[in-house]
């Protein structure tokens, strides 16, 4: 029998952009090389550790003028 363990979503708001992750509540000693995570299209996991980061449900991004 193998446990597939169901990876946490982290939820983020758009004035909380860029996302980076490791991300500051992170413990340390899990500690991978720092990457920016691209969620302006909804999700995106981290290459390193696998963890999902999602953009709040109704959150706007502002673009640049």
């Amino acid at each position: 029998m193998s446990a597939v363990k169901e990876d946490a979503v982290i939820a983020v708001a758009a004035s909380e952009l860029p996302v980076y992750c490791p991300n500051p509540k992170m413990a340390r000693w899990s500690s991978h090389p720092r990457v920016f995570i691209d969620v302006t299209h909804g999700e995106a996991r981290c290459p390193y550790c696998g963890t999902r980061y999602k953009l709040r449900e109704g959150e706007v991004i502002k673009g640049h003028h």
